[in-house]
């Protein structure tokens, strides 16, 4: 597939931005460093449940956009719908970009109700999943199926997109259009022989060419000997692949 005839994002979104680096250390002060180690490379940020556990997580918030970052807030709401909204009425003096929420309807609606700038992401299927966890979980159907059905309901309801493992993303797109955000998690630099918890990854490249509009990375900047040098790696790809 080349660009030609693939789903490339058209969105309005600096190309620096649609990578978001997931900062999933144990501690405030590892992030900062991090993130100063990282300098310029990185300008969006996911923080997800192992910040939230210890000190300092909104602190932590408030100091990545003090310094012209942005916040996605992956924390995956799931409760009774009123706490929901509660929770992402509080996010709205933050000044965070993104959300997560992953529940029924009632969950979703709730959210959307007082979501104001925050864009609320429907989880759709974790990547770490894959067709024989459903079964367990005692879902007998297919997985792009599952993740289609999901992303409807939610964008029915007015969330702002969904997030979704790469390799859903065209289905997503072609049955659904353009005009909802797409968050690829689960991205490796190569084929993932399932050397993690990811079962369902793609590639930098395939995931923008099956229609992302930003892509996750975790591990494979954080593990790396010179994280910042595999963060620009990764953005020099992204822009060679958005340049006109």
């Amino acid at each position: 597939m080349n660009k030609e005839q693939s789903l490339l994002s058209t969105k309005d979104i600096p190309v620096s931005e649609r990578l978001i680096f997931a900062l999933d250390v144990p501690t405030s002060d590892q992030a900062k460093k991090l993130v100063e180690n990282l300098g310029d490379t990185v300008v969006f940020y996911k923080l997800g449940l192992e910040l939230f556990m210890a000190d300092g997580y909104f602190e932590l918030v408030d100091w990545l956009i003090e310094r012209g970052k942005k916040v996605f807030v992956d924390l995956k709401f799931f409760d009774v719908p009123e706490t929901v909204a509660s929770a992402v009425r509080q996010l709205t003096n933050r000044n965070v970009s993104f959300a997560t929420v992953h529940g029924n309807d009632n969950i979703l609606e709730a959210a959307v109700r007082e979501k104001k700038n925050v864009k609320i992401l429907a989880v759709t299927m974790l990547t770490s999943l894959d067709r024989h966890d459903l079964e367990e979980l005692g879902f007998k159907c297919d997985v792009t199926k599952l993740v289609l059905s999901r992303a409807k309901r939610a964008l029915q309801l007015g969330c702002d997109g969904v997030i979704s493992s790469g390799l859903e993303a065209p289905e997503l797109r072609a049955s659904l259009g353009d005009n909802f955000i797409i968050v690829t998690p689960g991205i490796r630099p190569v084929d993932n022989d399932r050397i993690d918890d990811q079962k369902r990854t793609v590639d930098v490249e395939k995931a923008f060419l099956n229609g992302a509009d930003f892509i996750v990375i975790g591990r494979p900047i954080r593990n790396a000997t010179d994280p910042k040098e595999a963060a620009q790696n990764i953005q020099r790809r992204i822009a060679n692949l958005f340049q006109k």
